[in-house]
Formats: C-alpha cells, structure tokens, sequence
C-alpha cells in the first residue's frame, strides 16, 4: 500500500504542472505510471529510515509519513524533469532531516515502534544459570 495517493500530490502541485513533471510523451495528460513509481521510490526511502525503529511498511499510514510521502514524491517528480526549484528542495531536505531523527529515535511518528529485544540483565522468567566460585585457582595449584 503507497503512503500517498495521486490525489494527495495535487493538493500540492497544481495538475498543470503535474502535466509537465510527468508527461513525456507530450500527451496532454498526467502519466500515472510515472507519479506512481515517484511514490514507489519516496515510499522505500521512507522505509530507509524507519526500519530500524518501526514495522515498515506500516499497514496503517501515519499521517506524518503520508506528508512526507507527498513532499518526497514531488521532489522526486521534480527531479526527474528539470531540477526542483528551492522550496521543494527545502521541503525534501527537511523531510529527510526529520526520516534521519525518527531513525535515531529523537522524533516520534505518534506509533508504536517495534520493541527492543532484551538485553542483558533484563530477566523475565524462566532459567537462570549461575557459576560457582573455581576452587582450584592458581593460588591453590601452586601448593601441590
């Protein structure tokens, strides 16, 4: 399941200019196969990151990741035809700044993260093993 729909692009960028980003074949229409792999490719980037802390890829969409989704999916519409201009440049960077916070665990994204398997110490039942002081040891080799 993609993190955004075509729709939620042109929220963003008018159909006019989705025209031009997408149509390559000079048809007059948006090519859906091209913002559909545009939001493939910012999908596994969004993946990239948020593996490591959650269950990717999230069955149900947060809406952060639905926004970034959209920002990274123009980017990557922009990019593939004439260079982004600035402020989409900017809304791609902040996007990958907050994916790179997320990933360390500084930001949240308002789910559950995937828990972290128990460390040493943390005992929850079952059986313990324990070791004896040695009675041999070097001290009491030495006598014999």
């Amino acid at each position: 399941m993609a993190y955004c729909e075509q729709a939620d692009i042109l929220e963003q960028v008018d159909e006019d200019v989705l025209i031009q980003l997408t149509d390559d074949a000079d048809a007059g229409e948006v090519d859906n196969d091209k913002v559909t792999r545009a939001i493939a490719d910012a999908d596994a980037e969004i993946d990239g990151y948020c593996g490591s802390r959650y269950s990717v890829p999230f069955s149900t969409v947060p809406d952060m990741i639905r926004k970034l989704s959209v920002d990274i999916s123009v980017f990557n519409l922009y990019a593939r035809r004439m260079g982004a201009p600035e402020d989409r440049k900017l809304r791609y960077d902040n996007a990958v700044r907050y994916l790179k916070d997320v990933s360390k665990g500084y930001a949240s994204l308002g789910v559950q993260p995937v828990p972290d398997a128990p460390g040493e110490g943390d005992y929850t039942g079952g059986s313990r093993v324990t070791v004896r002081d040695k009675v041999f040891d070097e001290d009491t080799m030495d006598k014999y």
